[in-house]
């Protein structure tokens, strides 16, 4: 499964509670169909740098947000279907960060792709 990052910006309204139930939702429809949610990351709230409209609602200010998950492209069009519906969506966007799990691992490390024996064996 690849590895993708989601930027998100939301409405921005004074209770958290809005912006807690997208971020849910949205991890929850990754889990449903199978993908792995690494990391929620959330960048406050920030004057945009312009000002945008959706929905019919001109907005300045936002919040950001990043979802980094292993998921099948597949459901990358469910999920823009979700996030294009939403109200509280402003604008999102989703990088593909790798193909495979080695692609992420850091330079002169790899990823453990087989099942050691012993201890020894992964240390060697």
């Amino acid at each position: 499964m690849p590895f993708y990052q989601m930027l998100c910006i939301t409405t921005h309204v004074n209770e958290y509670k809005h912006i807690k139930e997208l971020v849910r939702q949205t991890a929850t429809h990754v889990l449903n169909a199978g993908g792995v949610v690494r990391k929620i990351n959330s960048m406050g709230t920030l004057t945009l740098p312009q000002r945008m409209r959706r929905h019919k609602a001109a907005h300045s200010i936002g919040d950001y947000w990043t979802l980094h998950f292993d998921t099948a492209p597949r459901t990358l069009r469910s999920l823009n279907a979700i996030m294009r519906r939403d109200p509280r969506v402003i604008r999102w966007t989703v990088l593909k960060l790798a193909d495979k799990v080695d692609d992420v691992a850091v330079k002169g490390q790899q990823a453990i792709t087989h099942s050691a024996s012993s201890v020894e064996d992964l240390v060697n």
